[in-house]
């Protein structure tokens, strides 16, 4: 039997997509596992009456860090996936009538701030030398190194000290901006990852420096297109994707995990496990583990990021002029933040992510018709006893309304096929915490060191990626933590015995 040294990887997110491409990559034999019919985790795809829907992120950013992962087999990105800029990166849509282009052209940018208060103009300039140096501290230096003890975290405090950690991005910005708008346009990027503008570190303004430096892409067919390159990436490199095998149990012997048990009884064992599920349904997993136990009260202790409410659309027609990204703004900011992150309130006037793919590739409908996926955040189901079988329908035509009153006045009557996706679909499809889009909230109290490890601290050959991890959600996040996590794996994977080189046993 071959000493190659062999990896499980459960879950096929993102995260895990990245990580098991380094393993298989590095020569690690890799297994990945898949509990549904088809990878991609939270970037799953629905295809019906010739749509496609994707039901994860739509919005692609440092596209390097994606390009780096079939660097590392001398392949090329674009021999399996397209990417192609957006521009301009979002549309900011206030009830009051009010735009605002958002991009990385400094000319047309300054004309739109301008637009809002040209006294505000050079105040942007200064927020965006914080934003790089963040990004430098941040994502360069910090976004792919792992926090395994609390002195990686002390060795990182004088940076955080540097540039005021504790203050949040909002209150960051506000003291270079004063327009309540420019506000708003600048700081809702955290909520793209699970955090609260006005509580998430002002580390987190590093995002808007990243959107700046790399832009905003779109992959032509979706990003489900993406998921698919990087499956094929991973099967060429002589990588095995299992389909439709929920992991049931992950095993182990003293500090060592051993294999898994899936849900219909096939044991898999290997020398290295790692875990791209949720970080509690991962050590719910470990049975018979005191240690598992705790940690997962432990990480249950903590504040998780809130839900969403997406809602799936095929309509008849195509609407170029409406931007591949908008957002559509409530009138309470602040208020509507509160409600979801502390006071488990449903808001009754949501502010919309609103995506349109058909502005920049016609592939993702039939001709003369168009996708939309529209997002709203709302509390996970910890903090709001929602009956979303009976509150969905409303909330979706809350959300129709908001749309047709800003963007498409007669939605109602193109509308072919419409479906929605809640907290309970999070719960349920995914094994979601609470429900939870984006795992922890990323709140400083919860980052770096205080998320979960990227090496568990007891079980010294199980590893965990994706958002509950350092650096966090996101799809940089989730591959950034997927680049920590395979350096800690190449430096500890080696065969230790018979039983553990990926050895795979039919159903008990």
């Amino acid at each position: 039997m071959s000493s190659k040294p062999s990896a499980i990887v459960i879950g096929s997110g993102f995260g895990g997509l990245a990580l098991a491409i380094r393993l298989q990559s590095a020569g690690i034999g890799t297994t990945l596992i898949e509990a549904r019919d088809r990878p991609g985790g939270r970037a799953y795809r629905w295809e019906r009456e010739g749509y496609i829907f994707d039901a994860g992120p739509t919005v692609i950013t440092d596209p390097a860090c994606l390009e780096e992962l079939w660097m590392l087999s001398g392949n090329r990105m674009d021999e399996d996936v397209t990417l192609k800029p957006v521009s301009p990166f979002y549309r900011l849509v206030w009830n009051d009538g009010t735009q605002f282009d958002y991009s990385n052209d400094d000319a047309l940018l300054e004309k739109e701030i301008a637009k809002l208060d040209a006294k505000d103009i050079e105040g942007y300039h200064r927020f965006l030398d914080y934003a790089r140096s963040v990004y430098q501290e941040g994502y360069v230096k910090l976004g792919a190194v792992p926090f395994l003890d609390f002195k990686s975290m002390l060795k990182a405090a004088p940076a955080l000290a540097r540039h005021k950690a504790w203050r949040s991005v909002y209150a960051i910005l506000s003291s270079f901006v004063g327009n309540e708008k420019l506000r708003q346009a600048l700081s809702f990027h955290t909520l793209l990852v699970g955090g609260n503008p006005m509580s998430t570190s002002g580390i987190y303004a590093l995002i808007h420096h990243l959107e700046r430096e790399g832009g905003i892409w779109w992959t032509t067919g979706g990003t489900n297109a993406l998921v698919d390159g990087m499956v094929a990436l991973f099967e060429r490199l002589g990588g095995t994707l299992m389909l439709n095998e929920p992991v049931r149990e992950i095993l182990h012997e003293g500090r060592r995990v051993t294999g898994v048990v899936t849900q219909a009884g096939r044991r898999i064992h290997a020398d290295q496990i790692a875990s791209n599920a949720d970080v509690v349904s991962t050590y719910k997993m470990i049975v018979g583990s005191s240690h598992a136990l705790r940690k997962r009260h432990s990480l249950e202790a903590k504040r998780f990021s809130p839900s969403l409410f997406v809602l799936h659309m095929g309509i008849k027609g195509n609407f170029p002029k409406i931007a591949h990204h908008s957002i559509l703004f409530s009138d309470r900011y602040g208020p509507l933040l509160d409600d979801i992150y502390k006071g488990g309130r449903l808001p009754k006037d949501p502010s919309i992510y609103l995506h349109n793919p058909g502005a920049s590739d016609a592939s993702v409908a039939p001709a003369g018709k168009s996708v939309l996926y529209a997002l709203a955040p709302v509390p996970h189901l910890g903090a709001a006893a929602v009956n979303w079988a009976e509150e969905g329908d409303r909330y979706r035509q809350i959300i129709i309304g908001r749309i047709r009153d800003l963007l498409i006045p007669d939605i109602e009557d193109r509308i072919e096929i419409c479906f929605h996706y809640t907290p309970e679909d999070f719960q349920r499809d995914l094994d979601a915490h609470l429900g939870s889009a984006f795992s922890l909230e990323p709140v400083l109290t919860q980052s770096a060191w205080f998320r979960a490890h990227n090496r568990d601290d007891r079980f010294e050959n199980l590893f965990l990626v994706g958002a509950g991890t350092h650096p966090g959600a996101g799809i940089p996040g989730v591959v950034g933590s997927a680049k920590a996590t395979a350096g800690l794996m190449m430096q500890t994977g080696r065969p230790v015995s018979v039983r553990a080189r990926g050895v795979i046993s039919g159903v008990d």
